[in-house]
């Protein structure tokens, strides 16, 4: 799959395609493969979110596992910059244990873009996959603004 790496200053984070869609950013990404017309849009909207010019991805994406799993990351997508949601939120509007969407928003293949740090526990910050766990889900809290929930 072809790879984008960008530096941000959440880390250098790599956004993958496949089939004309955005399936996963990782940690410590590199570039590889072809640079596609849809990973340089990704990489300048990445960019743009970083440094603050962008509240709002709109990248065609794909995310694989169950229609659970599908409908949490909707869900999260939903979440406006800035804001945040509780897992037990997420839990009520699905019909679902909040355990269950803790796992699903750990399982998210494409944080950042899909927000999943914007979904906190009842109690808490709640967990964080990404890299650097939770001092990254800080980080990215703090760069929207929402980091007056954390005090």
């Amino acid at each position: 799959m072809p790879m984008i790496a960008v530096k941000t200053q959440f880390g250098c984070l790599g956004i993958e395609e496949q089939d004309g869609a955005i399936t996963r950013l990782v940690w410590h990404g590199r570039t590889e493969g072809d640079r596609t017309p849809l990973l340089a849009e990704a990489a300048s909207q990445l960019t743009a979110y970083a440094e603050g010019r962008l509240r709002r991805f709109d990248l065609p994406l794909r995310v694989g596992g169950s229609e659970f799993q599908r409908a949490v990351c909707a869900a999260m997508s939903a979440i406006p910059f800035g804001d945040t949601r509780t897992y037990g939120d997420i839990a009520r509007e699905l019909g679902h244990p909040a355990q269950a969407v803790g796992q699903a928003c750990g399982a998210n293949p494409i944080p950042v873009i899909i927000p999943c740090h914007r979904v906190l526990s009842a109690n808490g910050l709640g967990g964080f996959s990404g890299q650097g766990g939770i001092e990254s889900k800080v980080a990215l809290l703090r760069h929207e603004g929402a980091a007056s929930l954390l005090i």
